[in-house]
């Protein structure tokens, strides 16, 4: 027992040993290990000193880490204009401009400078790496609306709605600043409420929006609309938050749900006046650079892309009334000769900028990016021809500004013309003399002017004036004030080449008309010397205000390009329908609109000539009912070619009894006269005898030959029905007009067997004489007269459009034989 305790102690102190013995290595070696851990961090720091020391963007900026965005777009904007390649010699200068720009790039966008000072990284890519843990969030509040605005996590450090407060403007002042300014520049304005939390989540991209864009000149504004609630009606806000664009005085909503900078500088560039950059390639070049006669000087923008970048479109825009631009796409085919020419680089940006003498460009820059600045600055000093034109009182203000709170005096040498190539030698001459001027822009400025278009102007500054001749004539005067001006003529030079002496050259003329303008200035310029005359003048005439139909105009054809540049195949179609459809409907509403007046005045002309009938006065009437003759050469139309449904209503007569039935006849079938199925003709009974007696034994199938006495038959109505072939009939004395219908074979078989009856069937025609019809006028007790014979017609006209007249059918229709 002792042994084994023995052993079993033993080995306990064996393994504790062992324990022992690994826990003194173990603490002797961690100290080693903690001295190389040490070391190698040390290491580490210093070579992301060296390196963050070579490249840190806050000491290439020279700003602390807590520098607010103002403060580093303040030392950018210095630093910029330092460094930059044209105004600094330094042979490093487009490194360092290079290294300030990407530096100020890293540390206006928010995220790229969490990013740098959380783990240095410096890439824009590498901040979109997901692998890399996100700890930026730790510690801050979740946002309990997630779920109702998205997966953005919501913390009060980056939503600081502190900077819509500090942009926030008024009504007057969005009506006395934004809309004016809005002519030159776009205005983005934020509308905002101060308890919305969609706002509140939207200022972080709003910051990054101004970030953006306001280097390229667009100006940011924003709104409390629960302040400003007249001018949220205004402008049209759907909803908060809300972005609207005043541009050149129209304000333009954001409709877009997402709200980044892509897609608003996409809704800036969509709402610009379109082709603000003319393109331009080597076939327009020539027509592009020569049309400075418009007062405009011409700008090239050369681009190695297909779409001119953002910022050249709004200087473009600012700029427009004074420089033309035009746009050439590089590395095109159709613009080799422009990049060969001026010797563009293909892969950088280049402007060139023209006035009246295109060979040569009077400006270039070429960077990779030009910058706004640059481009303001170089454009707004040659923004002026060598000898523009005072054509608006905008142009007088640019280039002869009112100088009263100066102690030196600004002159203006201005030649009068009128607008018409006669004039365009002293013109030439004159701007050859401002182009060798040795005068400084800042004293003296050379234009000319149009009289027959400036006339007010021209006579208030000739009426001191003995001569009143002002034409092709200088005149020097200062601006004193917006309205009053000293001036001086400058009688002893005549720009006309033909005015010179016979012994002097061209170039001795203008060398001799240079030294006479050169010492009037002189001598004016002097402080001690003052112009000869003072007047008040009136404003400018503005030569290139457009009537209302131009403007239109104008619109319709930019219209029409643009849909023509920009419409597909796809929406030529939907389009055309479109424009088929309104034009449709156009059409026809004018046509039934011309007919309705038709109408109305066809009504009024009725109505005067019934009230000139009556007050006695003779007028030509022409009446709506057609009465046709049956004739030989009428019968097919009128009987046996008529259109099923058509019936022809025939009225027989004689020579001695048609003045007097016919009248009687038309006043009964009047109120037909609308009915287009019906057609009206009277018959002379002695021409178509022979035809009415072969109907009527057709009608009663008789074989025999009728007998008819023409006499009888005057004052009968027969209604014929050339499709169905069959007739029906009126006389004073049928049966029918009397008692009711009957069928007309038995009325006629038991008239005809009755001898005693002389008259029975002389409404037919038969058996009856001129003897035998004197004596039935004898023996019948009542008299019927020529004037009474269709007294019964228009009942019987009832009877026949209702149906209940008698038929009488035939096979075929008789051939009209006249006699």
């Amino acid at each position: 027992m002792g042994s084994v305790s023995g052993r079993t102690s033993s080995s306990s102190f064996e393994k504790s040993s062992g324990r022992k013995t690994m826990t003194r290595r173990s603490h002797q070696e961690q100290p080693a290990l903690l001295a190389y851990w040490v070391c190698f961090a040390i290491l580490l720091t210093v070579i992301c000193s060296v390196q963050s020391a070579s490249k840190d963007p806050y000491s290439i900026l020279g700003v602390q880490k807590r520098a607010t965005l103002q403060e580093i777009r303040r030392a950018y904007k210095q630093l910029a204009k330092e460094w930059h390649p044209d105004k600094s010699k330094h042979p490093e200068a487009e490194t360092r401009f290079v290294e300030i720009k990407q530096a100020y790039e890293l540390l206006s966008d928010s995220d790229r400078r969490l990013a740098y000072d959380q783990f240095g990284i410096t890439n824009e890519d590498a901040v979109l790496n997901r692998d890399r843990p996100d700890y930026s969030n730790y510690g801050r509040f979740q946002d309990p609306f997630e779920h109702f605005y998205g997966a953005h996590n919501f913390n009060f450090h980056d939503q600081d709605i502190s900077l819509y407060h500090r942009l926030s403007i008024t009504s007057k002042y969005y009506e006395t600043n934004i809309v004016p300014k809005s002519r030159q520049t776009p205005q983005i304005l934020m509308f905002y409420a101060d308890w919305c939390f969609a706002c509140m989540k939207a200022a972080n991209s709003f910051k990054k929006l101004i970030d953006t864009l306001e280097p390229y000149g667009v100006v940011f504004a924003t709104v409390n609309a629960g302040h400003e609630e007249q001018l949220v009606r205004k402008v049209g806000v759907h909803s908060l938050p809300c972005v609207i664009m005043v541009l050149d005085g129209h304000s333009y909503v954001y409709k877009e749900s997402v709200f980044n900078a892509q897609h608003v500088v996409d809704f800036i560039r969509q709402k610009l006046p379109y082709k603000l950059l003319a393109p331009v390639t080597d076939d327009t070049l020539d027509a592009f650079l020569g049309g400075w006669a418009d007062n405009r000087v011409r700008a090239l923008i050369l681009e190695p892309r297909a779409q001119p970048r953002l910022r050249y479109l709004i200087t473009a825009f600012y700029f427009r009334d004074r420089v033309a631009f035009g746009f050439v796409q590089l590395n095109a085919k159709n613009t080799k000769h422009i990049q060969t020419t001026y010797k563009a680089h293909a892969t950088l940006d280049t402007l060139l900028i023209f006035n009246e003498f295109p060979a040569h460009p009077i400006a270039t820059i070429t960077m990779s990016d030009i910058p706004t600045t640059t481009l303001n600055n170089i454009i707004s000093l040659n923004q002026y021809l060598v000898l523009p034109r005072l054509s608006s009182q905008e142009m007088l203000e640019s280039v002869c500004p009112a100088e009263w709170n100066r102690p030196r005096k600004r002159l203006c040498v201005v030649l009068v013309t009128e607008n018409t190539s006669m004039h365009d030698g002293p013109r030439q001459l004159m701007r050859k003399i401002a182009l060798e001027s040795l005068f400084s822009r800042e004293r003296v400025r050379f234009a000319y002017i149009y009289k027959e278009k400036q006339n007010d102007f021209i006579g208030a500054l000739s009426k001191h004036e003995q001569a009143p001749e002002t034409l092709l004539q200088l005149v020097i005067f200062w601006r004193r004030d917006t309205k009053h001006i000293r001036y001086e003529w400058v009688r002893e030079v005549v720009l006309q080449m033909d005015k010179a002496a016979e012994n002097e050259t061209q170039d001795q003329y203008f060398n001799n008309t240079k030294q006479k303008i050169d010492g009037t200035i002189q001598r004016l310029l002097r402080s001690s010397e003052a112009l000869s005359y003072e007047t008040e003048v009136k404003d400018l005439l503005d030569e290139h205000a457009q009537s209302l139909m131009v403007r239109i105009l104008n619109r319709v054809l930019l219209a029409v390009e643009y849909m023509t540049d920009n419409l597909g195949q796809e929406h030529i179609l939907p389009a055309i329908s479109v424009i088929g459809t309104i034009a449709f409907i156009l059409i026809v509403g004018y046509l039934m609109s011309y007919l309705l007046r038709l109408e109305e005045e066809d009504i009024q002309l009725k109505q005067s000539k019934n009230v000139d009938s009556a007050n006695g006065k003779s007028t030509n009437y022409v009446p709506e009912l057609r009465l046709h003759e049956l004739r030989a050469e009428k019968y097919n139309g009128l009987v046996r070619l008529l259109k099923p449904g058509c019936r022809t209503i025939v009225l027989l007569t004689d020579m001695q009894s048609r003045q007097k039935l016919i009248p009687a006849f038309h006043k009964a079938v009047w109120p037909y006269r609308k009915n287009k199925t019906l057609m009206f003709a009277h018959m002379l009974i002695e021409k178509g005898i022979g035809w009415y007696a072969e109907l009527l034994r057709l009608s009663l199938s008789e074989s025999r030959e009728m007998k008819i006495n023409p006499r009888n038959c005057i004052g009968t109505v027969i209604a014929l029905n050339g499709h169905r072939k069959y007739f029906c009939m009126y006389h004073a004395k049928h049966p029918e007009s009397n008692r009711g219908a009957k069928r007309m074979i038995k009325m006629t078989r038991h008239l005809s067997s009755m001898p005693s009856d002389p008259e029975a069937g002389a409404f037919l025609g038969m058996d009856s004489s001129d003897s035998e019809t004197s004596m039935s006028d004898i023996s019948e007790p009542k008299i019927l007269l020529e004037e009474n014979l269709l007294d019964g017609l228009p009942n019987w006209l009832d009877r026949l459009f209702e149906g209940t007249t008698h038929r009488y059918y035939i096979n075929y229709w008789p051939d009209f034989t006249s006699k």
